[in-house]
């Protein structure tokens, strides 16, 4: 299972348009507040400590932080419990694009991808064929038996699903979904497991059910006549759960092998990190031996005569080994990646990436406004009541929409976003809750207040975005803007 770095990682921030305030406003020499009262009682005269640590002009993006957690799923080929990028979406999708909605298990969404069809006819043919060998006059009905075994085998993959995804439910952790697709499934798995512990339950628990079904079709396969419909549909299902089981047992990222390995190592090292490095790597290196071991085995036949172990030539084997190869090593990759963002998350505060904004009456003109705000060393506008109350945040990109000449006749409150629950942000926000708050909420300005309701400043979703993505190269020094 690989671990979905997903979904495009900045998906979770939109930007603010396509020209930045920071054209229009220009950064002053004085950035110690993040708010200035222009007009009424000057209440707002904290020090902005994020603005006095860096030059006018700058933002600041995300630090490392030597302990944070990261993201990362219970991961299989065949099967696979996988969790989001942090950044989640713009938008929060029930179906994010998974496919085509098969129904609802323990409320949560079953997808299935339009590549499963491709496999599913893949497996079709290919068990039709061997059919014909095994039971001489079976004639055309041999490929709705193999069409019925591929709707079997995958029945298994969700079941195998299933188990992580009720471990996760029973440990409290939410499912976003389970989809279906063309190496296996995925349970989308939207936090972490706190502890080492639950971890390596959550990624043992699907191929435990796997053998465990391994075993009920073997008792099915001793109770039918070998040779016949049953018979070979039960050794087919039999040896494709145990298969699945076996494989996703290997210790290395993405299968649930790798999860389990990582949750040892963690409980051992005590930092999650250490067991996502550890497992990566693993996973790197069984990529790598699955590239050169699989078609050596089916081609010496060392396990079993190759006939009944492919059916195909020596070119597919490497093609299907480099296959499983590539989404073994590009899931390693994935969990590594995203175990090193979650490392930087905590540094993605609402308060470090807040700009000073300047409260303005609704029908003040826009040229006065900006005139009011470049003095103040602002890039935001708040547009207040009379009593201070704010009401609404002028947005940027409807401000580059004026042209000059405009703009002196141009009220701001026309320019403005109404400010609703979700776009008020406390300066305690921040990490994966931030950016969870920006996708549940997507805009592209929000006001950020303190806890007792006063105005801190403004937070524009492109500079979060800007952040976002050095957190995601590794790169922890500020960014101009």
């Amino acid at each position: 299972m690989k671990s979905a770095a997903r979904d495009g990682e900045s998906e979770a921030v939109r930007g603010a348009g396509d020209a930045s305030m920071c054209r229009t406003l220009r950064p002053a020499t004085d950035t110690r507040r993040n708010t200035i009262v222009i007009t009424g009682p000057a209440r707002h005269d904290r020090a902005d400590h994020c603005a006095a640590r860096r030059p006018a002009g700058r933002q600041a993006t995300p630090s490392p932080v030597v302990d944070g957690d990261e993201h990362s799923g219970q991961g299989d080929t065949v099967g696979e419990a996988d969790r989001p990028a942090a950044g989640g979406s713009g938008k929060k999708r029930p179906g994010g694009g998974g496919g085509i909605l098969m129904g609802r298990i323990f409320k949560v969404p079953v997808y299935v991808a339009p590549s499963w069809f491709l496999v599913a006819a893949l497996i079709t043919w290919f068990f039709g064929n061997q059919l014909e060998r095994i039971i001489p006059g079976i004639g055309g009905t041999r490929y709705l038996v193999a069409l019925f075994f591929a709707v079997a085998f995958y029945a298994s993959v969700l079941v195998h699903e299933l188990a992580h995804t009720v471990a996760a439910l029973r440990f409290g952790l939410p499912v976003r979904r389970i989809q279906l697709q063309f190496f296996g499934g995925v349970s989308e798995i939207e936090k972490d497991s706190p502890t080492p512990g639950r971890e390596f339950v959550l990624a043992f628990v699907g191929p435990l059910l796997s053998l465990v079904l391994a075993g009920v079709f073997w008792l099915g396969m001793l109770a039918t006549e070998p040779g016949t419909v049953p018979g070979v549909l039960f050794a087919g299902l039999m040896l494709s759960n145990l298969i699945v089981a076996v494989f996703n047992l290997l210790p290395g990222m993405p299968l649930d092998g790798g999860r389990m390995l990582r949750a040892v190592v963690w409980k051992i090292s005590g930092r999650p990190m250490t067991g996502t490095v550890v497992a990566a790597w693993a996973g790197r290196a069984l990529a790598v031996a699955v590239l050169i071991g699989f078609p050596l085995v089916t081609h010496t036949g060392i396990v079993v005569e190759r006939q009944s172990y492919t059916g195909v030539d020596s070119l597919t084997d490497g093609l299907l080994a480099a296959v499983l190869a590539a989404i073994i090593w590009t899931g390693a990759g994935n969990s590594l990646r995203m175990a090193r963002l979650r490392e930087r998350l905590p540094g993605l505060t609402a308060t470090a990436l807040t700009r000073r904004a300047v409260p303005v009456p609704a029908d003040a003109p826009l040229s006065e406004a900006l005139r009011r705000a470049n003095d103040a060393g602002a890039r935001a506008l708040v547009v207040v009541e009379p009593d201070g109350t704010p009401r609404a945040v002028v947005r940027e990109s409807a401000i580059a929409a004026v042209p000059d000449h405009r703009r002196p006749w141009e009220p701001v409150g026309g320019l403005a976003q109404e400010i609703s629950e979700g776009t008020r942000i406390r300066t305690d926000l921040g990490g994966e809750a931030l950016l969870t708050h920006l996708r549940d909420h997507p805009a592209s300005e929000y006001l950020v207040v303190e806890p007792t309701g006063e105005i801190y400043g403004v937070l524009a979703t492109s500079d979060v975005e800007r952040a976002f993505v050095a957190a995601m190269s590794g790169d922890g020094r500020p960014s101009d803007r």
